[in-house]
């Protein structure tokens, strides 16, 4: 369980769980242990605060930061549970991913000292609320051994190596998760789900599920995925993709046919079920030395494997009587089995590469040979397979090996350097895990010279200048009370002034022609040394030279360097050409921006003339269609004009001769339209004017 500080509610709650998760898996199973251990981080920045009092309390009511802690193994004690997750010290981290691989690896290899049983379902619930580092984060804190993959668990339950070694990577999770067939169950938070729901892709048998905010259905998690656990059985290989391992199975369907499957589900205590598997050999590798290979069948979080030692036929018919390759009795075959293709068909009874083993002598002797104490209960170190009470180590691919009576030893897994096993040829030798340095080399990965003259100054004299020590080759300067010595033999006194100031006059002169000093002085006084003329300065740490930079009157900067031989002679190379600022044309420029101005003034002169004429031409066409239009309409009114008073002279006239009312005959409509028809050009002359 993660217990930094942001996990402090979900450690109350737990401790309160024990007994009801003893009492759920018990209806279950009768045999039940539980355990619990806590992870916090690499105590190293920047993972943890490194402050003096932060290392005491990084928090408040926060104990001192760890790196993983098994604070109880396997025990059917529940109620001691309860009281150790209560008791257990709650601490603080800087940056939000946790050292929650550590713990893993931990708890899955430290058979032990968790209290793993031989025949038991193994469970490993992690609990969390943040994601987690893996191999290469390490370096951020200085930390470059890659991880061993071992136990290193103290009397106490600490981890030991949590500041030494790098965390695992994903693979290395895998790997130790399907030797010791363990069942790993995600217990986090929602805001972890997805990251862990990948994570479960990649390590065989793992599922993840939500954890609440408290914890409090870290039983129903528990539950539910071993009930998912024990009611499946799936079966997976290691063969490489030369081969095909195809499963065939009837499941819960006794009398059904085969189906390709290699998993069954819904299976109860007491169930059994059947697999057949078909290994096909897809192609046959180019290399002959593959043509042997051996790889596992087994059921996925179940402690049991079928190794298979496959030679594939590729080059002769061999398995026939009377071909080539094939004998009877054969020597090869301890003369109690035969020799076919290269591979050893035992008579019955006896078992083995060469049927070396019998079996009632194996079976007497249950074996013991391949362990090398009674202390442990993996045969062969978990790397080899125990035949006839003798350990046959795991094939690997050359040069790499595993070696050893109990297959302890290997060839690979020594400390490196620079990517380079033992610093690489000509350092050392990896032998049973650790480097075999070379005569004139030293160190845990032989990176090192044992020699101290690569210290000594070429003048002669003490080892780094007697202010220093000698490691690895080069020198370790120390600090004093006036400071602290440098260079590459600690020559350079910290509060002694350098010759930078001394050369600078000489090298304006000789290499510039320049400076306070004349051609004569110069000649008189720059004799010590000749500067070598390069196109460009650059230092060579290697040589411990001083870069010396100025700037003349001109603000031109000029560079040098100085150094000195074997011989203790003054070296200088100084650069060929004097770095100067660009010149500024003020001239150029004033009149630049006088002819700017006035070329922007013509611009806009123009721009108003051609506005101003378009304005015009507009203004006079409009002039010349109102005088056009006006002249039009006086002609219209004199036409209308005359015609309403010649209008009007008529209808007088004829009102005049029917002036007497009385006079017009009654029914004279003749008359009246007559009247009428002369008033109406009246009223239409009138409508038009208005």
């Amino acid at each position: 369980m993660d217990l930094s500080n942001s996990m402090r509610d979900d450690k109350d709650k737990l401790s309160s769980l024990g007994n009801l998760l003893a009492e759920s898996m018990q209806k279950i199973t009768s045999n039940f242990r539980l355990g619990f251990g806590s992870f916090v981080d690499k105590v190293v920045m920047p993972y943890v605060s490194v402050v003096p009092k932060n290392l005491i309390e990084p928090c408040s009511k926060c104990e001192a930061p760890y790196g993983f802690q098994n604070v109880m193994s396997l025990s059917t004690n529940t109620s001691r549970f309860a009281e150790e997750v209560k008791m257990a010290a709650v601490s603080g981290n800087l940056d939000a991913p946790e050292g929650g691989f550590d713990a893993i690896m931990q708890a899955i290899v430290c058979r032990d000292q968790i209290g793993w049983r031989q025949r038991a379902r193994r469970l490993l619930v992690f609990s969390t609320d943040a994601g987690f580092h893996y191999a290469g984060d390490g370096k951020l804190g200085g930390i470059v051994k890659p991880n061993d993959g071992n136990c290193h668990l103290d009397r106490n339950g600490s981890y030991t190596h949590s500041t030494l070694q790098d965390y695992p990577s994903i693979g290395q999770i895998n790997q130790k998760v399907k030797q010791n067939s363990i069942n790993l169950i995600f217990a986090v938070t929602s805001e972890q789900l997805s990251v862990y729901q990948r994570l479960q892709k990649h390590i065989e048998g793992s599922s993840a599920g939500q954890l609440s905010a408290d914890s409090a259905n870290v039983v129903d998690l528990v539950k539910d995925q071993y009930n998912k656990i024990t009611s499946s059985v799936e079966f997976k290989d290691n063969a490489s993709d030369k081969l095909k391992v195809t499963y065939f199975s009837k499941c819960l369907q006794g009398n059904g046919p085969l189906l390709e499957t290699s998993k069954c589900d819904g299976l109860k205590v007491g169930t059994e079920v059947g697999f057949e598997a078909e290994i096909e050999v897809k192609s046959c590798p180019t290399n002959k030395s593959e043509w042997n290979q051996i790889f596992q069948i087994y059921p996925v979080g179940i402690n049991e494997s079928l190794t298979v030692n496959l030679e594939m036929i590729c080059d002769c018919p061999c398995e026939n009587e009377g071909g080539i390759g094939y004998e009877e009795k054969a020597k090869e075959c301890s003369s109690s089995g035969t020799y076919q293709c290269g591979v050893c068909k035992c008579d019955p009874g006896r078992f083995g590469l060469k049927c070396e083993c019998d079996e009632n002598t194996s079976q007497k002797h249950g074996g013991v040979g391949c362990r090398p104490d009674n202390t442990t209960k993996i045969d062969c170190s978990g790397r080899g397979q125990c035949m006839c009470d003798l350990c046959v180590c795991d094939p690997r691919s050359p040069p790499e090996k595993i070696e050893g009576t109990y297959c302890e030893c290997d060839n690979f897994s020594c400390d490196r350097e620079n990517g380079l096993l033992c610093s690489g040829e000509g350092h050392g030798e990896c032998k049973c895990g650790r480097c075999v340095c070379n005569a004139g080399w030293t160190g845990a990965a032989c990176g090192c010279r044992s020699s101290v003259d690569t210290c000594i100054p070429p003048g002669g004299g003490e080892v780094c200048s007697g202010k220093g020590v000698c490691e690895c080759g080069a020198c370790k300067c120390k600090t004093e009370e006036e400071g602290r010595y440098s260079g590459r033999y600690c020559e350079k006194c910290p509060t002694c002034p350098g010759r930078c100031m001394e050369l600078k006059h000489c090298i304006q002169c000789q290499v510039y022609k320049s400076g306070p000093l004349t051609e004569e002085d110069c000649a008189a006084n720059c004799t010590s040394f000749v500067p070598v003329i390069v196109d460009v300065v650059e230092v060579d740490e290697s040589k411990d030279e001083n870069l010396c930079t100025y700037f003349d009157k001109d603000d031109c900067r000029y560079t040098y360097v100085y150094t000195y031989d074997e011989k203790g002679k003054l070296v200088v190379r100084a650069q060929k050409e004097l770095e100067c600022p660009p010149q500024v044309y003020v001239l150029g420029i004033v009149f630049g921006v006088i002819g700017a101005i006035v070329l922007i003034g013509l611009a806009i002169l123009l721009l108003w003339k051609l506005l101003t004429t378009i304005h015009d031409r507009r203004e006079f066409a409009k002039f010349e269609k109102e005088r056009k239009m006006a002249k039009w309409d006086t002609v219209r009114k004199k036409k209308l004009f005359l015609f309403n008073l010649h209008s009007a002279i008529l209808f007088f006239d004829l009102f005049y001769k029917y002036l007497d009312i009385s006079s017009i005959p009654k029914y004279d409509f003749v008359n009246l339209s007559v009247i009428c028809s002369l008033c109406l050009p009246i009223y239409v002359s009138l409508f038009l004017m208005t």
